[in-house]
């Protein structure tokens, strides 16, 4: 179950079902100003780089580490997943040394984040190992199956599917994410077929996706327990004045994150 909190005057959300530091971001509680007041974690749309500073400030501050302690993602829609170290931390708002939507670490005490502005952010967490992992799931980067990536990656550090736990946060929902042809085909082979309950087709010839569902029959099908995946029930285009949400905004928007700590 997602649960809304509130530390340092920053709402969140957070699963009970991750025993770790966690919280999943909305657009409120910032410094930002304009059309990306006001808790902007991304610096792709002219926001002040100060500003968004403060912003990860805060943010990293509920999570009791520093803003210059994370591994980020640094996203271009992929499948890429990296296993990150505290050689990775990265200072905020310098530049990303590598490309990943993904990133793994068995670090303790390094927070991990990864950033959407309606795709699905996935935290992932062996507790008994020890392993943890932040995933942005687009659908270009879902149907090339970073899950998958992000899973054996875990592995590679002793976590068990049958122990990982999964939240899935707030994204775009079944309700509003409207597509041509190509993402049912994409997810249809991505799934090997197994659909049912995921796609509705409308009399205009579009097809409504549920992504964050798709991504939940994946990790199912990558052997993953039910009652050990969470999935957020709100969504970003239809919670516009909460979250960012790219295709509500035309791309006029700040970004979100998702962030998870080992203890």
């Amino acid at each position: 179950m997602f649960i809304e909190e509130t530390k340092y005057a920053i709402p969140y959300m957070r699963s009970d079902i991750l025993p770790a530091r966690h919280l999943f971001t909305t657009r409120r509680g910032g410094v930002s100003t304009g059309y990306l007041e006001s808790l902007n974690l991304i610096g792709l749309h002219g926001d002040d780089p100060e500003n968004i500073r403060e912003n990860f400030r805060r943010v990293t501050a509920v999570l009791g580490v520093g803003e210059d302690d994370c591994a980020v993602t640094n996203q271009v829609h992929g499948n890429t997943v990296k296993i990150v170290e505290k050689k990775d931390r990265h200072k905020c708002l310098g530049k990303v040394p590598y490309e990943a939507d993904g990133i793994v670490t068995a670090e303790k005490g390094m927070p991990l984040f990864c950033f959407t502005a309606d795709c699905v952010p996935v935290l992932l967490l062996d507790p008994e190992a020890g392993v943890a992992g932040a995933v942005h799931c687009g659908w270009h980067g879902s149907v090339k199956d970073i899950l998958k990536n992000a899973m054996e990656a875990m592995a590679s550090m002793g976590a068990q599917p049958a122990r990982v736990r999964a939240a899935l946060g707030p994204a775009i929902g079944f309700c509003c994410f409207e597509t041509d042809d190509d993402v049912p085909e994409a997810v249809t082979a991505y799934l090997g077929g197994e659909t049912e309950g995921l796609f509705r087709r409308r009399e205009d010839g579009k097809t409504m996706v549920d992504l964050r569902g798709a991504n939940r029959r994946r990790l199912l099908q990558l052997g993953l327990v039910p009652e050990n995946i969470d999935l957020s029930q709100e969504c970003t285009f239809c919670s516009h004045d909460k979250y960012w949400s790219h295709r509500y905004t035309k791309g006029l928007r700040g970004g979100q994150a998702a962030g998870i700590v080992l203890d």
